[in-house]
């Protein structure tokens, strides 16, 4: 592994003070056995329960006690070269005499050629410190390590139960694509979860590994995992938005895609309110048959100066780690558009998630949705941001019949026994939303007459309804007209 070589070259150089953040501390162990058996160098542990501890070879308790005085003051003694590995050892640090102790040891004063490792889940160094120190990001386990963790897991629970593991090799073949980007606790404890559920591993078990994985990874709470993505069955009209999707999905799944077609990463879905835009995000993440994450810019932004930023690349970054998925970025203007009383913020966010779109190599396929295009950016909505924009318009007579049909078939009334076409003409300037809040509204008025829910109660309820584009006729046509030649039209 390349990693492996990389700390086997730093200790072979005789780098002073390396920094690893990491909860998997057997890990790091396991990569350190590796390069002693190239490097030839003593290997010792030291934690705060056990002290100072020699783990190439068994060696007698020593009478050095674990504070921090005491070991550094054994490490200075040691005349021969070593590599120690520091557990949690930074807390310590904001003693002075250990910093200075530490120090001193780092540049060699009165002190043999060391190679210190603190190691921790985030490690926070004194400036004094940070400056002598080389971060070694620790590689997650790839699939060969994930394909083991799995079979050892199986083995295990074959060993405790006395049955084997009923396991769909596809399925398995599947899950531990999907264990990327998880360190080696989080992907046995995910894996064993699985198999504990019902001794077998398959099909059914791909939902509740991506909700486990969303979770282990989205800790700060700035991405929200839509549990039930639609289908574009489920909604009315967006057929060439359909027709796209239907066209991409086998170069976008492939894991070897034609280098001749550039994977597809994102539509912009421009529209009128309540028209069908966050269902057709839904129904995009549907036809690609892949999860949906969202992202809501109004969680990214905090007070405190570069904190905003710090949370859009642990949000963009988790959302590689969950590939291939789709990313919903809803309405997208609220969170670029801030003007200039916000110190830059919105074009530092801006610039960043331009570079992020452009430069990303995940299986992140980004939708974009958004109702006020005046207030976007024109970096953004330039030939290359997005593969496409679409306009999602006011639905068609014959689009408003099947939203008819689809709304009163899901409270269990018959389509059928309602003049449909009657009702696509008098709902004509309505949005899907606003023919669907009409209808329980109608339903509403029925329950209250004790009359039965018919044509005469739907018309009713329609003349008594304004729609968005009557009550913001000059915004709604004046967006419709900008979208005019400029879009591609969803239906």
């Amino acid at each position: 592994m390349s990693e492996l070589q990389d700390l086997t070259t730093l200790v072979r150089a005789a780098t002073p003070l390396l920094v690893i953040e990491t909860v998997d501390e057997q890990r790091v162990i396991e990569c350190f056995r590796h390069v002693i058996s190239q490097a030839l160098h003593p290997l010792w542990r030291w934690t705060l329960t056990d002290g100072l501890n020699r783990l190439d070879f068994a060696q007698r308790e020593g009478d050095v006690a674990p504070d921090a005085t005491a070991t550094l003051d054994a490490i200075r003694a040691q005349g021969e070269r070593g590599i120690y590995l520091m557990f949690d050892f930074h807390g310590l640090l904001r003693y002075a005499m250990s910093l200075r102790q530490l120090r001193e040891i780092v540049q060699r004063q009165r002190s043999a050629a060391h190679t210190i490792v603190l190691v921790g889940a985030r490690v926070e160094l004194p400036d004094e410190l940070e400056a002598l120190a080389l971060r070694v990001p620790l590689s997650l386990p790839d699939l060969k390590e994930l394909a083991g963790i799995l079979r050892a897991e199986a083995v295990a629970w074959q060993r405790e139960q006395n049955r084997k593991v009923e396991v769909d090799n596809d399925a398995a073949r599947t899950i531990v694509r999907n264990l990327l980007g998880l360190s080696a606790p989080d992907a046995r404890r995910i894996v064993r979860k699985l198999i504990y559920n019902d001794g077998a591993l398959g099909p059914q078990d791909l939902p509740e590994l991506m909700q486990s994985k969303f979770d282990l990874l989205n800790r700060s709470g700035l991405l929200h995992y839509e549990y039930a993505t639609a289908s574009f069955a489920d909604i009315a009209g967006v057929s060439r938005v359909r027709e796209w999707v239907q066209r991409r999905r086998a170069v976008f799944l492939a894991a070897t895609p034609d280098p001749a077609l550039d994977p597809p990463r994102g539509v912009l879905l421009l529209g009128v309110q309540g028209c069908g835009k966050s269902l057709a995000a839904k129904a995009i993440a549907g036809g690609f048959g892949v999860p949906l994450v969202r992202l809501d810019f109004g969680t990214l932004y905090n007070k405190y100066q570069g904190e905003t930023e710090k949370n859009l690349r642990e949000a963009l970054a988790s959302t590689e780690l969950l590939s291939p998925c789709v990313l919903w970025i809803d309405e997208i203007e609220k969170g670029l558009a801030g003007g200039g009383d916000d110190g830059g913020v919105s074009r530092r966010v801006l610039g960043y998630l331009l570079t992020w779109m452009a430069e990303r190599k995940a299986k992140v396929f980004v939708v974009a949705t958004a109702n006020a295009v005046h207030e976007l950016p024109a970096e953004l909505l330039r030939k290359g941001r997005f593969d496409e924009i679409f306009f999602v318009d006011l639905p068609a007579a014959t689009v408003r019949e099947q939203i008819f049909a689809m709304h009163l078939a899901r409270r269990q009334l018959d389509p059928a026994s309602f003049e449909l076409p009657a009702l696509a003409a008098a709902s004509d300037g309505f949005s899907g939303a606003e023919i669907e809040q009409t209808i329980v509204s109608a339903l509403y008025d029925a329950a209250g007459n004790g009359t039965p829910p018919d044509q005469p109660v739907l018309l009713h309820a329609l003349r008594q309804t304004r729609p968005l584009s009557v009550l913001m006729r000059e915004q709604v046509n004046a967006l419709r007209a900008w979208a005019q030649g400029r879009c591609v039209a969803a239906d």
